[in-house]
């Protein structure tokens, strides 16, 4: 058996438990967004393949050059629209149902989303669209539809979506549970020599072992491609001494795992110690200032005072930090609230961000630190704790 064999075999399966999200969840959802769009004199909101139609459909559906969605009425029942030869797939993925509305291949899907929206018994003016519509099927509905007005519906989408339901944490909970296990057996197969292509496998295969269904994503850097945030487009062989930098998740009924480990093969040298001690410093700072009421902008002031007080930066200036503190996540792993400058919307339960004040030393290694807390009315709580020290990562 080998050291990847022996790893596989030594992780839980920890899948058993998982509660998906429930009708009457996305009922609920459901009847705040139609609240919104009445309180708004709207007349409907068109939901897009995606994101958004799993959050308040329960449905999910990968985007592609087709019109499929779903037209949320400010008043009624929701309908899908989508194409004839999927309306069976759809009824097979579908979370909650409703009438489907279908178009054949030869037909225009915009005319036909336009008849359905004027038919709509609502008072309202007016439809909001799902912001991650791509430009061109917006234009295209204008084109077919000139007197409908169109207005962004991201805003009351994105504030629905960022405040979490106990269910919501749940799923988030056990995906992270995963990736934690995850990258501790990654770090116990790490060998000299080794490919950065031959971790990634390992990971994935890791993440099917526990029941996140493989890696949603996997960054593995060695040496000096650590200072790339988001990673390099060659691979790396691990040298002695060399910082590791493993960002990962996976998917649990959609909800998504994201968390960072650095830490050295080897032994630590003295600037990789202090620079790995002011991340461990600024994180523990954002998390602090993460309170009821912060405004977001608050938590990543917090990460870079720290980083400033050591010299590093100021702002976005390298040695430093050269993104934002954080990002929301949840069935995206990237969606609001956002930790970064500017935004001041107020830190509420069931919130729930990343904390990552990555610093990055140009031409020489990067340290991340990323784990994710959730807000309760009591502050913020982790999801998984955060790294004790460069020597021993997990605990």
């Amino acid at each position: 058996m080998t050291s990847f064999d022996a790893a596989l075999s030594a992780l839980p399966d920890l899948r058993p438990g998982v509660q998906p999200i429930q009708p009457d969840e996305y009922r609920q959802r459901l009847r705040r967004l139609q609240a919104r769009l009445r309180a708004a004199g709207l007349q409907a909101l068109y939901l897009h393949a995606g994101s958004s139609l799993r959050y308040f459909m329960g449905t999910p559906w990968h985007p592609s050059e087709r019109l499929l969605g779903a037209l949320v009425p400010a008043d009624g029942e929701p309908l899908y629209i989508a194409p004839a030869f999927e309306r069976d797939a759809l009824q097979d993925r579908w979370g909650l149902p409703a009438a489907i509305h279908c178009w054949d291949e030869h037909d225009d899907p915009w005319a036909l989303l336009a008849r359905l929206i004027s038919g709509l018994p609502c008072s309202g003016q007016g439809l909001a669209l799902d912001g991650s519509l791509p430009f061109e099927f917006a234009w295209r509905l204008q084109r077919i539809a000139p007197g409908l007005p169109l207005v962004d519906g991201s805003e009351s989408i994105a504030s629905l979506r960022m405040r979490k339901s106990a269910a919501e944490i749940a799923l988030l909970q056990r995906a992270f549970d995963m990736t934690l296990r995850v990258q501790q057996a990654a770090r116990s197969v790490l060998r000299t020599g080794m490919d950065t292509r031959e971790v990634e496998d390992f990971i994935d295969q890791a993440h099917k072992r526990v029941g996140g269904g493989g890696s949603r994503f996997c960054i593995v850097l060695f040496g000096e491609a650590t200072s790339y945030p988001h990673g390099v487009k060659h691979a790396q062989t691990l040298a002695d001494n060399d910082v590791v930098l493993i960002d990962c998740g996976c998917s649990v009924e959609g909800y998504a795992s994201d968390l960072t480990r650095t830490y050295v093969h080897g032994r630590a040298g003295d600037e990789v110690r202090r620079i790995w001690a002011i991340e461990h410093e600024a994180q523990a700072a954002a998390f602090a200032a993460a309170q009821l009421g912060t405004p977001c902008e608050a938590v990543d002031d917090a990460a870079r005072a720290v980083l400033e007080s050591h010299g590093l930066g100021p702002g976005y200036e390298l040695p430093g930090l050269p993104h934002r503190t954080g990002h929301g996540v949840g069935l995206d792993l990237h969606e609001h609230p956002y930790l970064v400058r500017g935004n001041s919307l107020p830190l509420e339960i069931g919130m729930c961000c990343s904390n990552e004040p990555m610093i990055v030393v140009p031409g020489a290694f990067g340290v991340r630190l990323e784990d994710h807390f959730y807000m309760t009315g009591q502050g913020p709580r982790w999801f998984t704790r955060p790294s004790p020290s460069v020597d021993f990562p997990f605990g």
